[in-house]
């Protein structure tokens, strides 16, 4: 075990990557940074040992920005478009509607109105809602605009895209992201007045796709160990989700000195366009036998935090057996039960297949840094990405051994969760909901 892990400490092979992806720009899918991040990537992992790497490609609505802006009876503000937002010019009356809860939706009459509404959720109110559930609540009472303000402060308008009220690549009405001081000011000078709100974008056909690559036997059964490679285009996409793709290859690398201590099959999959609403996952999902596989551990925004945070969906066998990594490393692993319907395990977990979601623990509310322009490789460390890579390797030998059992779960029961948990009335919303039963 010492020579493996000894290799990795001195491995430059994932933060050299992860330099490699932050320095190619405008990642944003279906644009060129991001095929070249995929074909860096596949290169990176054959690099490190892994056999048959390739880039398997998919057509894919692009979303390319232009400017954009929130102007005033008396002032200019600056803001961004966000993702999958539609162009266009609205001038009518801005109405602030604070964090944007059902109940103010509910309350206020938007219909033609610019709905200005922030990032963050209350911590009296049950559950988290999405900024896409806001969106929908405003397309759905007949708004003209939506201006999306940061919760944190710092002067970073967020990102992050809105799609369409029925599920569509495109929104229905233009959305921007604005920074939490611009947020402050629109509130309190302008709430009732006229505002106009301008986004300017192009809609092409694009392409997109997935960095696949193998290791281990080839057995019919596989794990999968992913990550994406797609970042928004007004940041280095560092942490989201650079750290992920760096973090799969010093993994698969460390993985491929250990070849013969594993059971299973793992397939290594850097995805595509997941930022725009996991096309690159959905496109793998609707192509496998999902009965063949094992579990997946998918790894994205971690190296916020040297300790891990698994989301473990609520398998107890996925639980159990991170615990039993913590144990034999005398490390920390944090463990949290309960489903997150976001990031590229979701288009498997939905259906029941045991799936972590990787990322790090966070004494911060929210993304912290990302979907902003600070998200930038200044703030992550190598030591924390080797450390990582260094548990999630044990961990990835761990599920693929042949003598750990981890069950399926029925999509009912995954949809009970979602219920339990109060996630399913956002994901109805939103057109998320992927079940035909209630």
């Amino acid at each position: 075990m010492a020579d493996w892990i000894a290799e990795t400490f001195r491995s430059d092979a994932g933060w050299d990557h992860l330099e490699t992806l932050v320095d190619i720009g405008n990642r944003m899918a279906g644009q060129p940074g991001e095929m070249a991040g995929l074909e860096a990537t596949r290169d990176a992992l054959a690099d490190a040992g892994a056999r048959d790497a390739r880039v398997e490609t998919f057509d894919l609505q692009g979303w390319v920005r232009g400017d954009s802006s929130v102007t005033t009876p008396e002032t200019i503000e600056e803001s961004i478009g966000l993702p999958r937002s539609p162009a266009g010019d609205v001038s009518a009356e801005l109405i602030d509607l604070g964090a944007g809860l059902p109940e103010d939706f509910e309350r206020a009459d938007v219909e033609g109105k610019v709905v200005l509404v922030t990032s963050d959720v209350p911590s009296y109110f049950d559950r988290y809602i999405h900024r896409t559930e806001k969106y929908h609540y405003a397309v759905e009472g007949g708004a003209a605009a939506f201006v999306y303000a940061n919760h944190v402060p710092g002067q970073l308008p967020p990102t992050g895209s809105v799609g369409g009220s029925d599920g569509g690549p495109i929104g229905d009405i233009p959305a921007v992201g604005v920074s939490s001081e611009t947020g402050a000011r629109l509130a309190r000078r302008f709430d009732g007045a006229d505002v106009t709100v301008s986004v300017d974008c192009e809609t092409p056909d694009a392409e997109s796709g997935n960095a696949v690559a193998e290791l281990g036997p080839d057995t019919e059964e596989y794990v999968i160990l992913s990550s994406h490679v797609d970042a928004h285009d007004i940041a280095e996409g560092a942490r989201d989700n650079g750290a992920g793709t760096a973090t799969i290859v010093e993994v698969a690398k460390a993985l491929a000195a250990r070849e013969d201590e594993l059971d299973t099959r793992v397939k290594c999959i850097a995805y595509g366009a997941e930022e725009v609403g996991l096309v690159g996952s959905e496109v793998e999902a609707e192509n496998a036998d999902l009965e063949a596989i094992k579990a997946i551990v998918n790894v994205d925004s971690n190296m916020g935090d040297r300790t891990l945070e698994l989301t473990t969906h609520r398998f107890d066998e996925l639980d159990a057996a991170a615990g039993r990594v913590a144990e034999r490393f005398d490390h920390p692993i944090a463990t949290v039960p309960r489903t997150v319907p976001h990031s590229d395990h979701w288009p498997f977990v939905r259906w029941g297949v045991p799936g972590y979601m990787v990322s790090s623990k966070s004494e911060s509310a929210g993304r912290g840094w990302g979907h902003t322009s600070a998200d930038t490789l200044d703030k992550l460390e190598a030591r924390t990405l080797r450390e990582q890579s260094i548990l999630l390797t044990e961990l990835v030998v761990e599920v693929a051994d042949g003598s750990v059992e981890i069950p399926h779960e029925e999509p009912e029961t995954m949809a009970d969760y979602l219920k339990q948990e109060d996630q399913a009335i956002g994901m109805k919303k939103t057109g998320g909901w992927p079940y035909d039963f209630e």
